[in-house]
């Protein structure tokens, strides 16, 4: 995430600042590192990055590409438009996570101040971009369209479109006439037919007046425009991607890259290699470097003991897709262990989802009992306790993570400290028609920790009558599988899910805590997984996205959050921030051992470098 999933668990949520700006504290004054200090002060160039995973990334196309794993390995082979600032050191106070979390020129030579009223972005692309191919070729500004192009593609379209489509005018109409071409069964969705559809087409709200000009024309001001184009999905697209169906594995194998790192080899499920990319100037990329050769990714390591043991042991250096063990933090913490770094984060790190069109159990989760149910019946606290107790994770009751835009501490479904209630859990069900009790699917990250936050789950309602079948999935295909709407109406499904958010964006972001997950968006690679259907909370967005002042916008986005927990549509668990170990073998500039890119929610991994090179 999908984007924003699960990725490494957390240490003591702090508190954040009042409009949205992470403001939070540490046990450390340096960097946000809890541990000491791991770095060398010179880069060393030269020798390999070794990553460890249990499934790795889901997509390594940019348009569908929506996990934290997929955003850590992009870093390397993607450019945006713009992007995050590389910051050795991201301080823990509001103005340095300000710093970190606001996008910078990348591909772009600078970030422009919009015209005609607030509707009109114009870009310039740096000279000397290239694409690794042979020879180097400029990356332009139809480079980018096609991008945008590629984003209601039939096979695998974008992660998020709403933030788009609600943005850039004519991005909607070119959707639908797109979705209706493929939806005549003579269409097929070949690569050739969908490469002729997209260049027979046009997106009247973005256009190249020249091939190193793009503009971006808005159906109205949005001031957090300039974020969105800061996500992967904005990337610019080569040419030769019009060879391949979208999100292929031919594709996959034969990517073009104009980061510093390009892919050389792709075994899906087993490992990727990145080497680096010599058509990359570090002169036209102040953000990202070239220090080691090559980045390894060894996937299948699917317990996360194993992994921490062969971190410790300097066979990998760090982990792109797996918790860290809640049992060895206490240790790692009150030894000041150079490789164990935290960071401040403010998500909804793990929730549960319903899957509200299931027709399973007689349709129990279509039933707003059922889900207040167990809405009251989940032992929080058990949770909590499974990521290592209250000094890792923080609880939380509401559908937007505490230090976000709309965020007001509430609790409609409350418990005595948060161990669940029992009592009516059991009576919701048998007013809902359940009185025997009911059966649901619940799918799952199958690493050992979402494993256990699963057990925990399942324990704890189980005397309410609620009895959960455990469906556990690689990550590589969970997120996937939790989004595939034209499949999760039909019996055998999934009912409930154990998902996980990060904001997309820090400060003005009500629209990326509320739209994605709530917004009626029932369509293929949909984050909206229960696919919920509000018109009255689809108006509040609206209306919330186009207030004039943050102060009106917060107290709409609030209305949207009491519609979501009204309805009970997800249970939210947890609040997290990120911790991190690595090996001793690698540094960065900083007094951490890694930089930390709040907006990918891991590691950066053009700026580490290996220390014996």
């Amino acid at each position: 995430m999908t984007r924003r999933s699960y990725r490494i668990a957390a240490v003591a949520m702090a508190s954040l600042a009042a409009a949205g700006l992470a403001a939070c504290s540490s046990s450390s004054s340096s960097g946000g590192s809890s541990g000491g200090n791991a770095t060398a002060s010179k880069p060393v160039y030269g020798g390999t990055l070794n990553i460890v995973a249990a499934a790795g990334p889901d997509h390594i196309d940019t348009v569908p590409a929506y996990y934290t794993a997929d955003y850590i390995l992009e870093r390397a082979y993607a450019r945006q438009l713009v992007t995050y600032p590389t910051v050795p050191d991201p301080t823990l106070t509001s103005a340095g996570w300000k710093t970190d979390t606001t996008p910078v020129p990348d591909v772009a030579t600078s970030v422009p101040t919009p015209t005609d009223g607030g509707k009109l972005y114009t870009f310039h692309i740096k000279s000397g971009v290239d694409w690794n191919t042979s020879p180097p070729r400029q990356v332009t500004a139809q480079d980018f369209i096609r991008e945008f192009k590629a984003f209601c593609n039939p096979v695998s379209p974008v992660g998020n479109l709403l933030y788009y489509s609600a943005t850039i005018q004519g991005l909607q109409s070119y959707c639908n006439a797109e979705n209706a071409y493929f939806a005549n069964k003579a269409h097929k969705p070949t690569a050739a037919n969908i490469a002729a559809f997209q260049n027979s087409h046009t997106i009247s709200g973005i256009t190249a007046p020249n091939s190193m000009t793009l503009q971006f024309h808005l159906i109205a001001p949005a001031s957090d425009f300039i974020y969105m184009l800061a996500m992967p999905f904005a990337s610019a697209r080569p040419v030769e991607y019009d060879s391949y169906v979208p999100n292929s594995l031919q594709l996959d194998q034969h990517t073009i890259s104009d980061g510093p790192y390009q892919i050389t080899k792709y075994v899906p499920n087993r490992e990727i290699v990145m080497a680096r990319n010599p058509a990359w100037k570090k002169s036209t990329d102040a953000n990202r470097n070239q220090y080691v050769k090559q980045i390894v990714v060894t996937m299948g390591v699917t317990d996360a003991q194993t992994q921490f043991n062969q971190m410790k042991a300097g066979q990998y250096d760090l982990t792109l897709d797996t918790p860290l063990v809640p049992s060895e933090i206490p240790v790692l913490q009150s030894t000041h262990n150079p490789q164990f770094m935290s960071w401040p984060g403010s998500n909804t790190l793990p929730y549960i989802v319903f899957n509200l069109r299931s027709p399973n159990s007689g349709g129990a989760m279509g039933n707003l009992k059922v889900r207040q149910a167990i809405e009251y019946g989940v032992n929080k606290y058990a949770v909590q306790k499974a990521y290592g107790g209250p000094t890792v994770a923080k609880i939380i009751n509401t559908a937007i993570p505490p230090g976000n835009v709309g965020y007001q501490n509430y609790n409609l479904y409350p418990s005595n400290n948060s161990e669940g209630n029992t009592a009516k859990c059991k009576s919701l069900l048998a007013s809902a028609g359940y009185k025997n009790g009911v059966s649901l699917t619940y799918l799952y990250p199958n690493d050992s920790v979402n494993t256990a936050v699963f057990q925990a789950i399942q324990a704890s309602l189980r005397p309410c009558g609620v009895n959960l079948k455990g469906k556990p999935e690689a990550g590589s295909t969970f997120f996937v599988d939790l989004g595939n709407a034209p499949v999760n109406n039909k019996p055998g499904t999934w009912d409930m899910g154990q998902a996980g958010w990060f904001p997309d964006w820090f400060g003005n972001n009500g629209r990326t805590t509320i739209a994605p997950l709530f917004q009626t968006n029932c369509v293929l690679n949909t984050t909206n997984y229960g696919c919920y259907n509000s018109s009255k909370l689809d108006g509040l967005i609206k209306q919330a996205e186009a207030a004039p002042s943050l102060t009106q916008a917060g107290a709409l986005w609030h209305q949207a959050d009491l519609n979501v927990m009204q309805n009970a549509v997800v249970v939210p668990l947890l609040s997290q921030q990120l911790v991190i170990f690595s090996s001793s073998r690698i540094a960065n500039k900083g007094s951490s051992a890694i930089i930390y890119q709040p907006n990918v929610g891991g590691p950066d991994i053009t700026n580490i470098w290996v220390k014996n090179g």
